[in-house]
């Protein structure tokens, strides 16, 4: 839905949860961009063909969700030429924190784990640079402990290697 509000033409998303998928079509229709997302219940597997910038959030890559999260980056990786990949930040670090919160940067350029770095150059892509911002996630279910909980996520930026 963001590549819809920044101006994209056409955006497909797609997830396994028929819910999620839901929610999206619903809030596409309040804000005005039905007619330019298509939303899909499934498998990304199914997906084919060539896709001009694909957006990727692999559910924060852990012990838990790697075979999922694998699938997905994997399948970003086969058909997007461009790929941007939201990702968990790997430590705890205040002093990006502390940046991000006072300093007004939206945006700090950071280091790429060599694991991703690997990850896409093994699957004929390269890391053009990676961006951290911080994430406010407020009290929204059950399970929240906190009012508000800040996280740093970092965005990966991606080009497939022509072949």
């Amino acid at each position: 839905m963001g590549a819809a509000f920044l101006g994209a033409k056409s955006v497909v998303g797609i997830d396994l949860d028929r819910e999620t998928v839901a929610i999206a079509l619903a809030t596409a229709g309040n804000k005005g961009l039905k007619a330019k997302t298509n939303w899909v219940a499934g498998d990304i597997a199914a997906i084919t063909g060539k896709i001009r910038h694909c957006c990727s959030e692999p559910t924060f890559w852990s012990a838990e969700n790697v075979e999922l999260t694998e699938s997905s980056w994997k399948k970003a990786l086969e058909v997007g030429c461009s790929v941007y990949s939201l990702h968990n930040h790997p430590r705890t670090d205040e002093r990006l924190t502390r940046r991000l919160k006072n300093s007004g940067a939206k945006l700090v350029q950071v280091e790429a784990s060599s694991f991703i770095e690997r990850f896409a150059e093994e699957r004929n892509g390269s890391v053009l640079a990676v961006y951290a911002f911080l994430m406010s996630i407020p009290h929204m279910f059950q399970f929240h402990t906190k009012l508000k909980r800040d996280i740093i996520i970092d965005l990966y930026i991606i080009r497939k290697s022509q072949q």
